[in-house]
């Protein structure tokens, strides 16, 4: 079944023309039914805030702020009209630490310059058909950053929904009060 996203709304926050243009022309022809663009994080965060919208694509570096303060503005920011809102990021910078540090602010998606728009969908198709729980701990709030249950895992469970009595639990003491933190269903 394809999916249907003419009721979907979507902020592109670029600061290149034509890479803004490209975003835009894929998702007109995947048929997003409201396209709002904005050049940088102050003009996108002002954007997210007028429109609220369903998604929000944008690339990392940008002048004269980035797609990172972009990110701390809707996670972080009281007055965020959805802090749950999927991030995409976009970027031409692909290392494992760029990756991490990403998904460390909280970005829902990672997409690596050059993409082709069958990526770009996938990556939105994503979002929209297995939204993901929000972790919210002293250090961090953002879509949980485990994508599965591995069966065969030893290590301590430190979710509030993990079992007290599990052989997994960590009786050691973490530097996360595990007490504090609070999963919001998307």
């Amino acid at each position: 079944m394809a999916l249907k996203l003419d009721r979907i709304s979507i902020l592109v926050v670029e600061d290149t023309i034509p890479m803004r243009k490209l975003l835009v022309s894929v998702l007109e022809s995947l048929g997003v039914g409201k396209i709002y663009t904005a050049d940088h994080a102050d003009t996108g965060y002002a954007m997210f805030q007028k429109h609220n919208p369903d998604i929000v694509v944008s690339d990392w570096l940008m002048q004269p702020s980035d797609g990172m303060a972009l990110i701390r503005q809707i996670r972080l920011n009281p007055k965020s009209p959805n802090k749950l809102v999927p991030i995409i990021m976009v970027t031409g910078y692909s290392s494992m630490g760029r990756v991490k540090e990403a998904r460390d602010m909280g970005v829902t998606e990672f997409l690596v310059k050059p993409f082709t728009a069958n990526d770009l969908a996938k990556r939105i198709a994503y979002v929209v058909n297995r939204p993901r729980d929000f972790i919210e701990t002293p250090r961090y709030f953002g879509p949980d950053r485990r994508r599965k249950s591995l069966e065969n895992y030893i290590g301590p469970l430190r979710r509030a929904i993990d079992p007290k009595d599990s052989k997994n639990s960590d009786s050691k003491k973490t530097d996360i009060d595990s007490d504090s933190w609070e999963i919001t269903s998307h």
